[in-house]
Protein backbone atom coordinates (compact mmCIF):
# COMPACT_ATOMS: atom_id res chain seq x y z
CA UNK A 1 0.00 0.00 0.00
CA UNK A 2 1.02 3.57 -0.15
CA UNK A 3 2.68 5.45 2.36
CA UNK A 4 0.82 8.12 3.98
CA UNK A 5 1.01 11.47 2.21
CA UNK A 6 -0.83 14.79 2.13
CA UNK A 7 -3.61 15.51 -0.82
CA UNK A 8 -2.19 15.93 -3.80
CA UNK A 9 -2.49 19.65 -5.02
CA UNK A 10 -1.87 20.54 -1.43
CA UNK A 11 2.33 19.86 -1.84
CA UNK A 12 3.67 24.02 -3.05
CA UNK A 13 4.82 23.60 -6.45
CA UNK A 14 8.00 25.61 -6.40
CA UNK A 15 7.99 28.54 -8.04
CA UNK A 16 11.91 30.06 -8.22
CA UNK A 17 12.99 30.97 -11.98
CA UNK A 18 15.51 29.03 -13.48
CA UNK A 19 15.30 25.95 -11.05
CA UNK A 20 16.79 23.48 -11.85
CA UNK A 21 16.66 20.40 -9.22
CA UNK A 22 17.71 16.04 -9.38
CA UNK A 23 15.10 14.68 -7.85
CA UNK A 24 14.46 10.72 -7.16
CA UNK A 25 12.12 7.57 -5.79
CA UNK A 26 9.54 9.55 -3.77
CA UNK A 27 10.65 13.12 -4.50
CA UNK A 28 9.04 12.31 -7.65
CA UNK A 29 5.66 11.55 -6.33
CA UNK A 30 5.29 14.71 -3.82
CA UNK A 31 7.00 17.44 -6.31
CA UNK A 32 5.30 15.96 -9.74
CA UNK A 33 2.76 14.06 -9.19
CA UNK A 34 1.65 15.97 -5.63
CA UNK A 35 2.98 19.08 -6.54
CA UNK A 36 2.97 20.31 -9.74
CA UNK A 37 0.37 18.56 -12.08
CA UNK A 38 -2.63 19.52 -9.61
CA UNK A 39 -1.85 22.89 -9.66
CA UNK A 40 -1.84 23.34 -13.70
CA UNK A 41 -4.14 26.13 -15.01
CA UNK A 42 -3.44 26.01 -18.46
CA UNK A 43 -1.84 23.01 -19.98
CA UNK A 44 -0.51 19.50 -19.00
CA UNK A 45 1.66 17.23 -21.13
CA UNK A 46 2.14 14.03 -20.16
CA UNK A 47 4.61 10.98 -21.35
CA UNK A 48 5.16 7.91 -20.57
CA UNK A 49 6.04 4.12 -21.93
CA UNK A 50 4.12 2.65 -19.47
CA UNK A 51 0.89 3.37 -18.57
CA UNK A 52 -0.74 1.83 -15.52
CA UNK A 53 -3.59 2.17 -13.01
CA UNK A 54 -1.86 4.49 -11.23
CA UNK A 55 -3.82 5.79 -7.62
CA UNK A 56 -3.04 8.62 -5.23
CA UNK A 57 -3.84 11.04 -2.25
CA UNK A 58 -7.23 12.86 -2.28
CA UNK A 59 -8.47 14.10 1.05
CA UNK A 60 -7.71 11.59 2.63
CA UNK A 61 -7.91 8.67 0.65
CA UNK A 62 -6.59 6.65 -2.79
CA UNK A 63 -8.29 7.53 -5.88
CA UNK A 64 -7.00 7.06 -9.50
CA UNK A 65 -4.88 9.54 -10.80
CA UNK A 66 -7.49 10.00 -13.43
CA UNK A 67 -9.67 11.84 -10.95
CA UNK A 68 -6.86 14.44 -10.71
CA UNK A 69 -6.73 14.50 -14.49
CA UNK A 70 -10.43 14.79 -14.59
CA UNK A 71 -10.59 17.50 -12.26
CA UNK A 72 -8.15 19.75 -14.45
CA UNK A 73 -10.12 19.14 -17.45
CA UNK A 74 -13.26 19.95 -15.39
CA UNK A 75 -11.25 23.51 -15.57
CA UNK A 76 -10.32 23.67 -19.40
CA UNK A 77 -6.36 22.79 -18.68
CA UNK A 78 -5.52 21.29 -22.06
CA UNK A 79 -4.45 17.56 -21.27
CA UNK A 80 -2.22 15.54 -23.40
CA UNK A 81 -0.59 12.19 -23.07
CA UNK A 82 1.93 10.44 -24.89
CA UNK A 83 1.84 6.61 -23.95
CA UNK A 84 4.11 3.96 -26.28
CA UNK A 85 1.43 1.18 -25.79
CA UNK A 86 -2.38 0.44 -24.52
CA UNK A 87 -3.31 0.51 -20.72
CA UNK A 88 -4.58 -2.13 -18.86
CA UNK A 89 -8.33 -3.22 -18.21
CA UNK A 90 -8.31 -1.02 -14.77
CA UNK A 91 -7.02 1.69 -16.24
CA UNK A 92 -9.81 1.63 -19.12
CA UNK A 93 -12.51 1.20 -16.44
CA UNK A 94 -11.38 4.46 -14.59
CA UNK A 95 -11.51 5.76 -17.59
CA UNK A 96 -14.81 5.70 -18.16
CA UNK A 97 -15.66 6.83 -14.85
CA UNK A 98 -14.65 10.09 -15.44
CA UNK A 99 -16.75 10.58 -18.24
CA UNK A 100 -15.40 14.61 -19.45
CA UNK A 101 -11.51 12.97 -20.41
CA UNK A 102 -13.09 11.64 -23.84
CA UNK A 103 -12.92 14.85 -24.97
CA UNK A 104 -10.89 16.89 -22.13
CA UNK A 105 -7.90 14.23 -22.37
CA UNK A 106 -6.06 13.46 -25.68
CA UNK A 107 -4.10 10.60 -25.84
CA UNK A 108 -1.73 9.36 -28.55
CA UNK A 109 0.25 6.11 -28.55
CA UNK A 110 3.16 5.40 -30.37
CA UNK A 111 5.12 2.52 -29.86
CA UNK A 112 8.46 4.82 -30.19
CA UNK A 113 7.71 6.67 -27.09
CA UNK A 114 10.32 5.41 -24.53
CA UNK A 115 10.73 9.18 -22.96
CA UNK A 116 8.85 10.17 -19.65
CA UNK A 117 8.12 13.51 -18.95
CA UNK A 118 5.34 15.86 -17.25
CA UNK A 119 5.43 19.95 -18.42
CA UNK A 120 2.93 22.23 -16.40
CA UNK A 121 1.88 25.60 -18.20
CA UNK A 122 5.09 25.63 -20.21
CA UNK A 123 6.69 26.78 -16.92
CA UNK A 124 7.88 23.40 -15.00
CA UNK A 125 8.90 20.26 -16.14
CA UNK A 126 10.26 16.78 -15.35
CA UNK A 127 12.43 14.27 -17.53
CA UNK A 128 13.57 11.49 -16.07
CA UNK A 129 13.40 7.64 -15.65
CA UNK A 130 9.57 7.16 -14.13
CA UNK A 131 7.10 5.96 -16.05
CA UNK A 132 3.19 6.74 -15.34
CA UNK A 133 3.17 3.93 -12.58
CA UNK A 134 2.27 3.46 -8.85
CA UNK A 135 5.96 1.56 -8.81
CA UNK A 136 7.45 4.23 -11.10
CA UNK A 137 6.53 7.74 -9.95
CA UNK A 138 6.99 6.64 -6.29
CA UNK A 139 3.26 6.11 -4.89
CA UNK A 140 4.45 2.69 -3.50
CA UNK A 141 5.98 1.67 -0.15
CA UNK A 142 9.83 2.27 0.40
CA UNK A 143 10.19 -1.47 -0.29
CA UNK A 144 7.85 -1.95 -3.32
CA UNK A 145 8.62 1.23 -5.64
CA UNK A 146 11.26 1.53 -8.12
CA UNK A 147 14.50 3.38 -8.52
CA UNK A 148 13.85 6.21 -10.82
CA UNK A 149 15.57 9.64 -10.74
CA UNK A 150 15.13 12.74 -12.75
CA UNK A 151 14.90 16.42 -13.44
CA UNK A 152 12.38 18.88 -12.22
CA UNK A 153 12.77 22.73 -13.94
CA UNK A 154 11.85 25.92 -14.31
CA UNK A 155 14.45 27.35 -16.60
CA UNK A 156 12.34 28.28 -19.56
CA UNK A 157 15.19 27.72 -22.01
CA UNK A 158 15.14 23.87 -20.87
CA UNK A 159 11.46 23.41 -20.91
CA UNK A 160 11.48 25.06 -24.39
CA UNK A 161 13.37 21.66 -25.44
CA UNK A 162 11.71 19.30 -23.47
CA UNK A 163 8.47 21.02 -25.42
CA UNK A 164 9.87 21.09 -28.92
CA UNK A 165 10.72 16.56 -28.42
CA UNK A 166 6.85 16.61 -27.18
CA UNK A 167 5.40 18.38 -30.03
CA UNK A 168 7.33 16.86 -32.65
CA UNK A 169 5.65 13.34 -31.56
CA UNK A 170 2.57 15.02 -31.13
CA UNK A 171 2.48 16.25 -34.34
CA UNK A 172 3.52 13.28 -36.10
CA UNK A 173 6.65 14.92 -37.79
CA UNK A 174 8.56 11.08 -37.15
CA UNK A 175 5.43 9.33 -38.94
CA UNK A 176 6.49 9.67 -42.43
CA UNK A 177 9.86 7.85 -42.18
CA UNK A 178 9.09 5.72 -39.37
CA UNK A 179 9.71 2.02 -39.74
CA UNK A 180 7.39 0.76 -37.05
CA UNK A 181 4.82 1.62 -38.70
CA UNK A 182 3.04 -2.12 -38.80
CA UNK A 183 3.07 -1.45 -34.83
CA UNK A 184 1.23 1.96 -35.01
CA UNK A 185 -2.81 2.46 -35.46
CA UNK A 186 -2.28 6.42 -35.72
CA UNK A 187 -0.13 6.88 -38.28
CA UNK A 188 -2.04 6.87 -40.98
CA UNK A 189 -4.86 9.60 -39.22
CA UNK A 190 -1.35 11.58 -37.84
CA UNK A 191 0.19 11.90 -41.48
CA UNK A 192 -3.28 12.39 -43.28
CA UNK A 193 -4.04 15.34 -41.21
CA UNK A 194 -1.68 18.64 -40.12
CA UNK A 195 -1.30 18.57 -35.83
CA UNK A 196 -0.72 22.57 -35.84
CA UNK A 197 2.38 23.61 -33.28
CA UNK A 198 0.67 24.29 -29.68
CA UNK A 199 3.96 24.92 -27.79
CA UNK A 200 3.99 27.98 -25.09
CA UNK A 201 4.56 31.59 -26.93
CA UNK A 202 6.30 33.97 -25.25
Amino acid sequence: MPVLLGDCGAVPRSVTKHMLKFVTDRQIYEEVICGAIPQAKRLLWLATADLKDLHVHKQGKMVPFLEILSDLASKNVEIRLLHAKEPGPAFRRDFDRYRNLSKGLERMLCPRVHLKSAIVDGEFAYVGSANLTGAGVGAKSVRRRNFESGIVTTDPALIEKIMEQFDGIWRGSHCRDCDRKEFCDEHAAILSAHRPDHRAKG
